[in-house]
């Protein structure tokens, strides 16, 4: 998705980041737009184009910025699951060989 007018862009990521429960990322990603773009342009701009709609989409990043932590040990909990997985399937594969 393009945006073509970038003084109405803030409120248009605004919206979609409020609609969506989105992330800074996941909306650079959704709008093909670097982070820090969407990151000035919501942390900045938009707070003189719409307060009321800044401190909304203010409220919703400091709480996705109060989590990120946990979604990152999540993420490195799954690989060395994985991980682990593997050299299991490896060692099994293994001793089968050996037989």
């Amino acid at each position: 998705m393009m945006i073509d007018d970038l003084s109405t862009r803030p409120i248009i990521l605004a919206d979609y980041i409020l609609e969506n429960n989105s992330t800074i990322r996941a909306t650079a990603k959704e709008f093909n737009i670097p982070k820090s773009t969407v990151h000035h342009d919501l942390a900045v701009k938009l707070k003189y184009l719409d307060y009321s709609l800044y401190k909304q989409v203010k409220k919703l990043l400091i709480e996705n910025f109060s989590i990120k932590h946990i979604h990152g040990g999540e993420s490195t909990k799954h690989k060395y699951e994985q991980l682990r997985k593997e050299i299991n399937k490896n060692e099994e594969t293994e001793m089968l060989l050996n037989l």
